[in-house]
């Protein structure tokens, strides 16, 4: 038998129950209500978050993997780069993810589920790194630190403001020290993961691998992200695939102890035969032998059966 390839920890078992636009849609937007919600409330004090934003930049010039500075400094000076970028950041983060939340449901119904689920676990435990980690990103340090907020100086061409990737004059709206981990690398790793394992074509596979590094040049060249911000949120995505065959348990668990979830996995009518194996009616396993109470000596095929079913070398039943 040929072996069906899985990704380790979203395969394990198949869906229980057939999955429906009209419970998942609401399920999807609630979800993200939420995530937004929590990150307002989120807020941490502007000190605190500075801080934070400072020691992470300490750490990378320790370690030399500061690639922020000279990104930044490029797509400042090329706006041929920056602005293409600026709109990258600004919009793809909520289209892209969505629309292969949809392919996957319409064209890879059966791996739908795991994916969705890995998807909000980890974006649960991002929401959980702002809350304890609110971080001051490199655009909003003091301009000695040699950052440039690339959303507002090209803020002209687009729709948003000098506030993140909010539209103009919603900016309150945001949490703008939401920072760590970095959702949007985190998300976009997830649907490389996506298109790469599921996707047929050569085009899907050299997406697969661009955005979801492309999106971490952007972070950083826009100076929305810092290199490590865009590590913790890669680390973020490896916490909930773990998590999800766990995840999708508890929610068997406490879908079965619900009033109307349904009760058994047989199917009505159906026969249990040796040792509780599951048959439809009349269905006899290959070379099944049976003997009837008063027979001969010899083994005694079923009326009707065929040679087959009485055993290698048995004689057909008269007719």
């Amino acid at each position: 038998m040929p072996k069906t390839e899985t990704t380790p920890g979203i395969e394990e078992a198949a869906p229980r129950v057939r999955l429906r636009w009209w419970t998942e849609l609401p399920l999807i937007l609630l979800v993200y209500a939420c995530y937004s919600a929590g990150r307002l409330l989120a807020r941490g004090n502007s000190t605190g978050a500075v801080d934070h934003g400072l020691d992470i930049l300490r750490i990378e010039k320790f370690l030399h993997i500061n690639a922020e500075h000279p990104l930044n400094r490029l797509f400042t000076r090329e706006s041929w780069l920056g602005v293409p970028a600026d709109f990258w950041y600004a919009s793809l983060h909520y289209l892209v993810t969505p629309a292969i939340l949809v392919w996957l449901f319409r064209s890879r119904a059966v791996h739908y589920r795991a994916a969705r689920t890995w998807l909000m676990t980890s974006t649960f435990f991002g929401l959980i790194g702002f809350t304890l980690l609110p971080t001051c990103p490199p655009r909003l340090l003091d301009a000695s630190h040699g950052f440039v907020d690339t959303m507002a100086q090209y803020s002209s061409y687009g729709w948003w403001g000098g506030e993140a990737s909010a539209p103009r004059g919603l900016g309150g709206m945001t949490n703008q020290y939401a920072a760590m981990p970095s959702l949007h690398v985190g998300w976009a790793l997830w649907c490389g993961v996506m298109l790469w394992r599921y996707g047929r074509t050569r085009t899907t596979k050299v997406a697969a691998v661009a955005y979801p590094l492309l999106t971490t040049i952007v972070v950083m060249g826009t100076a929305n992200h810092y290199f490590l911000d865009a590590v913790a949120g890669a680390a973020v995505m490896g916490v909930g695939l773990f998590l999800t065959p766990y995840v999708m348990r508890g929610a068997d668990r406490i879908r079965e102890r619900l009033p109307f979830a349904t009760g058994g996995s047989q199917v009505a009518g159906s026969s249990i035969v040796s040792g509780g194996c599951q048959t439809s009616a009349g269905e006899r396993f290959p070379r099944q032998r049976e003997s009837r109470a008063g027979s001969g000596p010899g083994p005694r095929a079923e009326p009707g059966a065929s040679p087959t079913d009485a055993g290698e070398g048995a004689p057909a039943a008269a007719r």
